[in-house]
């Protein structure tokens, strides 16, 4: 589909639409986000650096090339004035590549070995253009130092083709998937000596990437060949652009909505109040693995944004107590988006708090902590929304369906602030094409401008 087909009327749009048709993967969502940051002004700092911060340095480090986390120093210590954090994550719902994943069958056809990453719905990926992108590691220095590179083909180079219904006539009446036989991607049909060429250095993934990385890699090693790509870490994605649909275009659709839409949401609400002053230091907060849990070194149950404030305490005052303090005086809105009210589907929502697409953002409460929201949270984002301007609705499940979990309870055991779990209500949630509101994005945009002045 051509970029032009999208022609949205508001620049904040446009530029989410090329924010997500750049980010395919999660190491491809931080690349964008960094690259977004430092035209700003913001300057990268590591974990084994010694950080002299100042009041309004404007900061990012990264966890795992697949987190990111930026801050701009409040004028006040951080004991004082306390942090605001907006959190999101980087991941989505897909389908990565194995290790050995060719599967060499019948006419020299090859498919690809995947594992089901998060819970996507899974047929919604069949009979679509497929790319792949992530991270490669390639020798370096020394064995506890690979060289990362990140790749993305940029190409349709896969497709999951479904069972005619010729083969299966009950297929609309259910029909239950297996990973391991339903979802394996092919990439194509190859003579006898290219296949034999494929596994003399290393299979058919190894050289589509070696390829690509000898087109468009800044620096490779002398001789550089498939063999030297020690490990990877690929994803399937979509190979479809972003549009604006709707009668009035009042919505979007795209993969990967959730949640790098609140993602992106968080760093344009940051970007827009970086330059402005504010006592409070503000904090942007990108974690990865939330479809699986969080728990990672880069993930949310993590302490990897606990030692990020507690190091923000330390180099922003002298206080032995300020991290402490500063907990006190803190709060997060942790935003992963809603599921939007179905009209074909009403019996599904609770009758009172289904939030619709186009009505505002949603807060999201549940009665066993599955959310981190409690009434003072839900005050504090209602008074905000109120403040920008901005409609809020409430998302509670069903009282008879089980709900999940997002990052705000799971970041509570790491740092016990206050906070409320938020987002935007969306369609087909871990679909392989969602759909949002329009409206609800830039709503959204304004409140966390509000929460960060």
């Amino acid at each position: 589909m051509d970029k032009t087909d999208r022609n949205p009327d508001n620049p904040v749009m446009e530029r989410l639409l090329r924010s997500l048709e750049a980010s395919t993967c999660n190491f491809l969502a931080v690349d964008t986000v960094k690259a977004t940051l430092e035209e700003s002004g913001f300057r990268q700092l590591r974990e084994s650096d010694y950080w002299e911060i100042a009041p309004g340095d404007k900061c990012y480090v990264t966890k795992n090339g697949s987190a990111i986390f930026a801050f701009v120093a409040g004028s006040e210590p951080v004991d004082k004035a306390g942090v605001r954090i907006i959190s999101a994550h980087t991941d989505s719902p897909c389908f990565k590549l194995k290790p050995n994943c060719e599967i060499y069958g019948d006419g020299g056809v090859v498919s690809l070995n995947v594992e089901k990453y998060g819970g996507p719905i899974m047929y919604t990926w069949f009979d679509r253009p497929l790319s792949i992108s992530g991270r490669v590691m390639l020798r370096g220095a020394d064995p506890l130092s690979p060289v990362e590179l990140h790749v993305d083909l940029s190409a349709p180079v896969a497709t999951i083709p479904h069972l005619a219904i010729h083969f299966n006539r009950a297929v609309n009446d259910g029909n239950p998937l297996s990973v391991q036989k339903d979802m394996k991607p092919v990439i194509g049909y190859f003579p006898a000596e290219k296949i034999a060429e494929f596994k003399a250095c290393g299979g058919a993934v190894r050289s589509l990437v070696a390829d690509w990385l000898c087109g468009n890699a800044d620096s490779l090693p002398e001789n550089f060949t498939p063999a030297d790509i020690l490990d990877y870490e690929l994803s399937l994605y979509p190979f479809e652009n972003p549009v604006l649909v709707g009668a009035g275009k009042e919505y979007f659709q795209s993969a990967r909505i959730d949640d790098l839409s609140m993602a992106f949401a968080g760093l344009e609400a940051l970007l827009a109040e970086c330059d402005e002053s504010c006592a409070a230091t503000r904090v942007l907060a990108l974690f990865d693995n939330e479809e699986t849990g969080s728990g990672t070194k880069q993930g949310a149950a993590s302490p990897v944004l606990r030692h990020i404030v507690e190091r923000l305490s330390m180099t922003c005052s002298s206080n032995p107590q300020a991290f402490h303090m500063a907990l006190a005086n803190s709060f997060m809105i942790s935003a992963d988006d809603a599921h939007g009210w179905h009209p074909n589907y009403n019996e599904k929502y609770d009758p009172t708090n289904h939030p619709v697409l186009g009505g505002g953002p949603v807060v999201k409460i549940n009665a066993n902590c599955k959310y981190m929201t409690d009434a003072q949270g839900a005050a504090v984002f209602h008074d905000l929304c109120d403040r920008a301007g901005v409609s809020m609705q409430y998302f509670v499940n069903h009282a008879d369906v089980a709900g999940g979990s997002t990052l705000g309870n799971i970041s509570s055991a790491q740092l016990d602030i206050d906070g409320v779990d938020v987002g935007c209500a969306i369609w087909a949630m871990h679909s392989a094409a969602e759909t949002a509101a329009v409206s609800d994005h830039l709503d959204m945009i304004k409140v966390f401008r509000q929460f960060l002045k």
